[in-house]
Formats: structure tokens, C-alpha cells, sequence
């Protein structure tokens, strides 16, 4: 294991959005810089970190640049080409690792590598064509999802199947790409685990959440969710032994179905996550805190939840409210800086605590 990180060092972030600015104020409270690369000018996470990089990801002379800054590299979205990993890990080490990257940039990977671990998963099939889509509409059934296996998120990339003569349709949604069929699952409802991982191999869990998604985008998490004590220590434990088999180091968002046979894994994030912005009223370590001081190789925090929260998020007109939610008691406006309200985008979000554990 490396040394820890000292205060003063440089941790690197690809990616400028809400996630990344987030973590560049929870390095600071550290006494850590930061460093954003960012293709896109003008990035939210630029108005608080220390230094910004604007070029693209095939710029390989901006990226060794960048890797030459910085004292270790950490991102906050999946989608990162490989060309780019490859050009930045001959200089500096990247945290989380490259394999939980692979594994999470393609939904028919993952599924491979959680059904692999033992864990409980939505049926699903591979499809590359329109005739696999129907072959696989036989096996797994209607209704059913219809997901690309790569740069999907927040509802993008996926069309419902509710009957087989459907296929040709829902093929043409997503362009024909490779894709992912899923089956519905019945569940009560979804919950999600935030868990952390230090470079030494020790692993903390927060709380599990409950989640309400509107419009395929995350509307509220609520802690504590509604779980047996056993369905809360199955879900840690199912986290936990996903950050050890990729030998993680950072925090991790896994969501869970609950159904009347046990938790299922729906997917998982290498990243802070948005379910997981409730640590920030909730706990004295949040995820981001819990993720740099991961990335630094420091001992991870506690991040014992002392509150119960509502998070909620603040997506496109929603902004509008912001002046009465200011007058609001117990809440805890995180705004992100965005230029432009746009239906859909992720403006902000709200945190209300709701009660004080005795």
C-alpha cells in the first residue's frame, strides 16, 4: 500500500459536474487541492476547485499534462474512454481502479460479473440485433426494458417492451445499438447502499436509502428505508462483497430492488452517487469526504448516520422554488452552479432533515 496522501497534495478529478464539485469542496475542507479536467467550458465543479483543464478526452498531450499535476486521479462518471485511462495511468495511479470501470461501462459486463458473484439479478439477455430481441422477448417475457449497454443514465438509452410486437420499435428507440433486455422485477421498492473501501481494505457502509425515481431521474431518497434489520445487513453485506472482489478504493453507489424473495442488485456506480447526498446533513463523514480520504489512502471516516433526511432533487423548473425553500426550517439547499435551467437537468437538491436520533 502506498503512503497517504499529505495535505497539500493535488487530487485530480475527471469530469466538472455536481459530482465533481462536490468533491473538490469536500478535498479542500481536507486541506487538499484539486484539479478538474473537463472537456465542457465553464464547468460547475470549476467555481471551487483550484485549477481547470478544458480539452477533450483523445487530447493525450493535455491529459499526461493533467497526470503530471496532480498526486492521484479519481473520477466522478463512468463513461471514460479507454485511450484516455491508458494515456493517464502510465503517469499516475487512478482511484477507483480501471477493473471497476470496465465492469460497470457495460450493462451485459456487469450483469455478468454480479449473476458471477452469487448475487440476484433482473433477468436478462444480450441483444446485437433486432431477431435477438425477439428471440430474447421469448425467454425473458413482456413487460420488459429494452437498455443500450453503454452511456445510459437518468432514463436515457432504454425503451419499455410491454408486448412482443413491440421489438422493431423498441430496437429503433435505441439507435440498434448493442443492448441489454431486462425483465421487470416485482418489487416493493428500491433502495440503495453507499459503501467505501480504503486503499488498506477496510469498508464502511452508510445507511441504506430508499429511492423514488419520476421520469426515469432520481426524485427523492429517504433515510432510514424501510428494511428488516436482516434486509439492511444483507444489503451491506452484498455491497461489501462487491468492493472486495474488485479490490475498490473510493465510494460506490449499489442499488437494490426489495422483493418478497430477498434484495436484487440493479446496478452499480463506481462513483459518489446521487442517492447518497443525504450524508451530507446526515452524517459527520459524507460520501464525498469518505471518497477523498479513500483516493488519499487515509483511514476512512465514521460515517454513522445521526439524522433522519430527505433528500430531495432539484431538476429543471424546480429552481423556481428555491426562494421558498430557503425560508424553509431543517433544509439545506446544495446548488450547483448550472448556467441554464433546462427540463430533466439536475439543478441542485435539498436536504431535509427530518428528525435527530436520541
Amino acid at each position: 500500500m502506498t503512503e497517504p496522501l499529505p495535505t497539500g497534495s493535488t487530487i485530480g478529478i475527471l469530469g466538472g459536474g455536481q459530482l465533481g464539485r462536490m468533491l473538490s469542496v469536500a478535498a479542500s475542507r481536507l486541506g487538499f487541492t484539486t484539479h478538474i479536467y473537463e472537456p465542457g467550458a465553464n464547468p460547475p465543479a470549476g467555481h471551487v476547485a483550484d485549477r481547470v483543464t478544458t480539452a477533450d478526452y483523445d487530447d493525450i498531450a493535455a491529459l499526461e499534462r493533467f497526470a503530471a499535476s496532480v498526486d492521484v486521479i479519481t473520477y466522478e462518471f463512468e463513461n471514460i474512454p479507454t485511450a484516455a485511462l491508458d494515456a493517464l495511468e502510465a503517469h499516475r495511479s487512478i482511484r477507483p481502479g480501471r477493473e471497476s470501470l470496465r465492469v460497470s461501462q457495460d450493462r451485459l459486463t456487469e450483469k455478468d460479473f454480479l449473476s458471477g458473484l452469487g448475487l440476484r439479478v433482473a433477468p436478462y439477455n444480450n441483444v446485437e440485433t433486432v431477431n435477438d430481441l425477439k428471440r430474447a422477448l421469448e425467454t425473458v417475457g413482456t413487460p420488459s426494458i429494452l437498455k443500450t449497454r453503454r452511456f445510459g443514465y437518468d432514463g436515457k438509452g432504454q425503451s419499455r417492451i410491454t408486448s412482443a410486437d413491440q421489438a422493431d420499435q423498441a430496437f429503433s428507440d435505441i439507435g440498434g445499438a448493442p443492448s441489454v433486455l431486462e425483465g421487470f422485477v416485482d418489487f416493493t421498492h428500491e433502495v440503495s447502499v453507499i459503501a467505501a473501501r480504503s486503499a488498506a481494505g477496510d469498508i464502511a457502509c452508510f445507511d441504506p436509502g430508499e429511492n423514488v425515481h419520476k421520469d426515469g431521474i432520481l426524485a427523492t431518497t429517504t433515510v432510514p428505508a424501510r428494511l428488516s434489520h436482516a434486509q439492511r445487513t444483507d444489503a451491506v453485506l452484498m455491497a461489501a462483497k462487491i468492493l472486495n472482489e474488485l479490490n475498490y478504493v473510493g465510494v460506490m453507489g449499489v442499488e437494490l430492488f426489495v422483493t418478497s424473495q430477498g434484495l436484487i442488485v440493479n446496478e452499480i456506480a463506481p462513483r459518489v452517487h446521487n442517492s447518497g447526498h443525504w450524508t451530507q446533513q446526515g452524517c459527520n463523514v459524507d460520501q464525498f469526504e469518505q471518497h477523498i480520504r479513500a483516493v488519499a489512502g487515509w483511514p476512512l471516516g465514521d460515517g454513522a448516520r445521526y439524522a433522519d433526511v430527505v433528500m430531495e432533487n432539484l431538476i429543471g423548473d424546480d429552481m423556481d422554488r428555491v426562494p421558498d425553500i430557503a425560508l424553509e426550517p431543517h433544509a439545506s439547499l446544495h446548488l450547483y452552479g448550472k448556467a441554464e435551467v433546462k427540463p430533466g437537468r439536475k439543478m441542485g437538491h435539498v436536504n431535509r432533515v427530518i428528525a435527530t436520533k436520541k
